[in-house]
């Protein structure tokens, strides 16, 4: 059985249709698993050392390639090209990491070593593997999941977004050609145009050892679901609402600056973004003012020509019709609730009607307690909150949902660290944002999901911790 195209590349400048894909039929599909099967059968017995050479390889092409990468990305989704090209490099980084990393990390873990017998934990793979990807980082957010797992000596079933095929196609294009040039499988990484039913078929086939999903509440949700129901390991990376706490600062001008550039990163569009800037009082008009201030001065522009949005003021559109309607219609119903909406908001017309643009928002004074206030708000725009004490700074940044990541300042000694020893969430910056980077653990705690992400943590997931006891 074959349905109708839907996974397609719209350019979000336009609004222009340039290419669809054709969902898998269900006997390609049952091919994809045999051969998955298979090769999974050969992957786990190559030695991890030789695994780690072919990510080093992959890690070189995406490098080589950052560049044709970027334009992809830029074209499919709207990203800035210079955060598209950033995001393809960084992807690289990735498996470098773990490709230098990994096989220490992978070692065994020895439990007692003595005249009588040796007993150590190995890390061994699992096998097949269901990948199931977003389109806002199409590079970073496979090459977190594939490159420890691959190192690990799992095998992949990718699902993309079904509104950025090129960029599925190209990792796979990529992968496949580091594991052709080492006399591997190909069937070690496969890219899927899977309908949600065929989806759910992979995670029951019994091959199938585990899912990693990063997307929405309602999706991972749903899957969640269908692997506990099949007794199949997930993990999860959902949404944030991630609070953003300053609790003074000597530069209030400087500090709103930050705190702006951040959440148009991606033109607001990532889940640990800091969608709820909370601000003492003492500092609070002054730092909306100039968060105003510096969001009215943003014009749009083609992503394309777009290498810094910072310096050049200028902003993206978002990635889809959909995400401009939804994000427009939330900023109308927190107005409805009682917010202020500062500047921006709106759909572009004129030269850019048939672009998503929206212009960017500055929202202050949504009520706590009412349902907007507990949405997360995926596009640009800067909330802000004013707090009269560090009591009701700590009580509103947990008061949400989500754990994703968080971040606090102060400039008095140890305050900062103190507040910070409350914040509900998996990842906490103090007096700077947590970092991310190939090294550091990515993941959250409530309803943001549960397992980790790159670092060490990453090639820990989705392996056999098996005791392994010898009698000598």
């Amino acid at each position: 059985m074959t349905t109708s195209p839907v996974y397609r590349t719209t350019i979000p400048a336009t609004g222009e249709v340039t290419g669809e894909h054709p969902h898998l039929s269900d006997a390609e599909l049952r091919s994809v698993l045999a051969d998955a099967a298979a090769a999974a059968a050969t992957w786990r017995a190559v030695p991890i050392a030789e695994r780690a050479a072919v990510v080093t390889r992959i890690a070189a092409l995406f490098t080589e390639r950052a560049a044709e990468l970027g334009a992809l990305a830029t074209a499919e989704m709207g990203k800035p090209l210079g955060e598209s090209v950033g995001e393809a490099d960084f992807s690289g980084n990735i498996f470098s990491y773990y490709a230098d990393n990994g096989p220490a990390l992978a070692a065994d873990q020895v439990l007692e070593d003595s005249e009588e017998s040796r007993i150590v934990v190995q890390r061994r793979p699992v096998g097949v593997l269901l990948g199931i990807m977003p389109w806002n980082y199409p590079y970073y957010q496979i090459a977190r999941f594939a490159a420890p797992n691959l190192v690990t000596g799992n095998v992949i079933l990718l699902k993309h977004a079904e509104s950025v095929p090129g960029c599925a196609l190209v990792v796979e294009e990529i992968i496949r050609q580091a594991l052709r040039e080492g006399g591997y499988p190909e069937a070690v990484y496969t890219n899927i145009f899977a309908t949600h039913d065929q989806i759910s078929t992979v995670i029951e086939d019994p091959r199938v050892q585990g899912v990693s999903l990063t997307g929405s509440e309602r999706a991972g949700a749903a899957i969640a679901a269908q692997a506990g129901a099949a007794l199949k390991k997930v993990v999860l990376e959902l949404g944030g609402s991630d609070p953003y706490v300053i609790l003074s600062t000597d530069d209030v001008k400087a500090a709103a600056a930050t705190a702006v550039a951040i959440r148009l990163e991606n033109t607001g569009q990532a889940c640990n973004s800091n969608k709820r800037i909370i601000v003492s009082a003492e500092i609070y008009e002054e730092f909306v003012d100039e968060a105003v201030a510096l969001v009215s001065a943003l014009t749009p522009k083609d992503p394309a020509q777009i290498e810094d949005y910072t310096q050049e003021k200028a902003f993206a559109p978002l990635s889809s019709e959909r995400a401009a309607d939804t994000l427009v219609d939330q900023i109308g119903r927190a107005v409805d609730a009682g917010a202020t909406l500062r500047v921006g908001g709106t759909r572009l017309g004129g030269d850019f009607a048939s672009g998503f643009y929206v212009a960017p928002a500055v929202l202050t004074d949504i009520p706590v307690g009412t349902p907007i206030a507990y949405e997360e708000f995926f596009g640009p725009v800067v909330s802000v909150f004013k707090v009269s004490s560090d009591e009701e700074a700590l009580a509103l940044a947990n008061d949400t949902q989500y754990g994703l990541g968080s971040t606090v300042f102060a400039t008095e000694p140890g305050r900062a660290e103190k507040f910070a020893e409350g914040l509900e969430a998996g990842m906490t910056g103090v007096n700077q944002s947590a970092p991310e980077t190939e090294s550091m653990p990515f993941g959250g705690v409530k309803r943001s999901g549960y397992g980790r992400e790159l670092g060490p943590l990453g090639m820990d997931e989705f392996v056999n911790k098996r005791l392994y006891a010898v009698k000598k």
